[in-house]
């Protein structure tokens, strides 16, 4: 059986379409925290919380992080490049071009 083409009435998005979403994506679902509240009673949550707890402290890493990120908030993620950085070999056929690039070279190694 072919595939119906989904696409067929598609149009790309032109500048100030209303379509796009400029905003993003939310950051949580609407009213999760109202929902919760309504949910569980005092009692419930603090049973949760000491559930968590007992789990961090048999030391259960998930439980941990999730205590520690409410708590302080997420740490920040790093990102390693790769190591050092690695030197440019710059090639120049013209010798005064050369010399002009090694002046600017050394100006601002000089700002370093």
């Amino acid at each position: 059986m072919p595939r119906k083409d989904i696409y067929k009435d598609a149009k790309p998005f032109t500048k100030n379409d209303p379509r796009i979403n400029r905003k993003g994506a939310p950051r949580k679902i609407p009213m999760l925290d109202e929902a919760l509240i309504k949910t569980l009673t005092e009692t419930e949550l603090t049973a949760i919380l000491k559930a968590l707890i007992k789990k961090a402290k048999s030391g259960e890493v998930r439980a941990i992080q999730e205590l520690f990120d409410r708590a302080y908030g997420k740490s920040k993620q790093f990102i390693d490049h790769g190591g050092l950085p690695q030197p440019i070999n710059i090639t120049v056929a013209n010798p005064e071009t050369g010399k002009e690039i090694s002046n600017l070279i050394e100006n601002v190694s000089k700002l370093n």
